[in-house]
C-alpha cells in the first residue's frame, strides 16, 4: 500500500514565465539568516512528550527562548506524543498552513474481544476514503457530524486484541473516534491505547525533531559557550513550514507591493510551479526563496504562463515585512 499524503503524490516542476534576476543587495536567502533573526521568526519540529497539552508545550518553548509569541500546528491530547511543529515569533503567520495540512499517525488500538484477522482488515479498509465523524465529548471543536478523508490505513502488526496501524488523514480527523468507530464496525468495541503523530504536513518523524530539553540545552550552548551549532540546527526557516504548498516566484520589483498587502498580478510573476489548481492555497516567494505571503490561486499554472495580465493570487496572509526590498513605481 502506498502511504503518501495527497501533496506527497504530486510531482511539481518549475515553469519559467519570464527570465529574471534578483539583486543581492536586498533580502537574504533563508539559509543565511542570523541566529537573532531565526529566534524571532522560525519553526521548531518538537517531539511532544506525554503529559502537557499542545498549548502548554508552546508556552514552555516561549519561556525557553524568551520570546513573545509561539503557535502550534494542531492540538494533540496530553497523552499523545510525536510531531508538534511550533512557530516562533512572526513565524506564527504561517501556522494556518500547517493546521490545515494532512497528518499521519501510528496507533495501537485495543479490541474489546477477539476478531478474526480477515474481518479486521476488511473493517479497516472500509474506512479508507470519505468518512463521517462525530468528535469526541472532550474535543476542541463543536460536537457535530462532519466529513473527513482517510487517505490510507495500513495494519502494521497484530498481537491478540492489540492492533498496530498507520493512518494518513485530513486535518481534524479524530483517531480516538476512528478506533471507536472501527470497533463498532467489527461489532466488538475498541479504544485507542497509544498514539504517535508521525507526520504533520511537510514535517515527518525524526526530521530534525527535538525535545524541549534539547531546546534548553541548545540555547545554553549559544548564550554561555558561544556555540550556535545546536540552535542553528533546530531553528528551521519558516519556509520549511510551507514546503507542501505550491509555489510562485516574483521579480524583485513586485515584492514590496505584496508586503503592503497588494494582490499578485500576472506581470509580477517570474516562475510558477506546475499543477496549481484554482482557489487552492499557494505560497509566494522571492527569487532568493524567501517567503513573502500566502494566498489563494485565481488562475491555474497554465493560465498564469499564458496570460499577460489579470489577478493570479489573492493574498490572504503577508509574512515578509515591508522595506526588505525597495519600492518601485512600476512593476516589471
Amino acid at each position: 500500500m502506498q502511504t503518501l499524503l495527497p501533496f506527497e503524490k504530486i510531482q511539481r516542476v518549475i515553469l519559467v514565465k519570464k527570465p529574471a534576476r534578483t539583486d543581492p543587495k536586498f533580502g537574504c536567502a533563508p539559509e543565511q539568516r542570523t541566529m537573532q533573526e531565526l529566534l524571532q521568526c522560525s519553526v521548531v519540529n518538537i517531539n511532544k512528550p506525554k503529559g502537557p497539552t499542545s498549548h502548554q508545550v508552546a508556552a514552555y518553548l516561549q519561556k525557553i527562548f524568551k520570546i513573545n509569541k509561539t503557535g502550534h500546528s494542531g492540538t494533540l491530547d496530553p497523552n499523545v506524543t510525536g510531531i508538534l511543529p511550533l512557530a516562533l515569533g512572526r513565524g506564527t503567520k504561517v501556522i494556518h498552513a500547517l493546521l490545515t495540512a494532512g497528518k499521519e499517525y501510528v496507533c495501537i488500538m485495543h479490541l474489546h474481544k477477539p476478531v478474526p484477522e480477515e474481518k479486521i482488515r476488511e473493517a479497516m479498509q472500509s474506512f479508507v476514503g470519505k468518512i463521517k465523524q462525530l468528535p469526541p465529548l472532550k474535543s476542541a471543536v463543536k460536537r457535530e457530524w462532519r466529513f473527513r478523508k482517510v487517505y490510507y490505513l495500513e495494519v502494521l502488526e497484530m498481537e491478540g486484541q492489540e492492533i498496530l496501524f498507520k493512518v494518513g488523514c485530513q486535518a481534524g480527523t479524530y483517531i480516538r473516534k476512528l478506533c471507536h468507530d472501527l470497533g463498532q464496525e467489527m461489532g466488538v468495541g475498541a479504544h485507542m491505547a497509544e498514539l504517535i503523530r508521525t507526520k504533520a504536513g511537510p514535517f515527518s518523524f525524526n526530521q530534525k525533531m527535538v525535545t524541549l530539553q534539547d531546546c534548553q540545552d541548545a540555547l545554553y550552548y549559544f548564550e554561555k559557550e558561544d556555540n550556535p551549532l545546536f540552535l542553528k540546527n533546530m531553528l528551521l526557516p519558516i519556509e520549511a513550514a510551507v514546503q507542501h504548498l505550491p509555489k510562485i516566484w516574483v521579480a524583485d520589483q513586485t515584492v514590496d507591493s505584496l508586503c503592503h498587502g497588494s494582490d499578485l498580478k500576472v506581470p509580477g510573476i517570474a516562475q510558477v510551479e506546475s499543477e496549481i489548481q484554482g482557489d487552492e492555497m499557494v505560497t509566494v516567494f522571492t527569487l532568493k526563496n524567501e517567503l513573502i505571503a500566502l494566498g489563494e490561486a485565481k488562475m491555474i499554472s497554465k493560465e498564469i504562463l499564458q496570460a499577460e495580465k489579470g489577478l493570479a493570487v489573492k493574498i490572504n496572509k503577508v509574512v515578509m515585512q515591508p522595506g526588505v526590498y525597495p519600492k518601485w513605481r512600476k512593476e516589471a
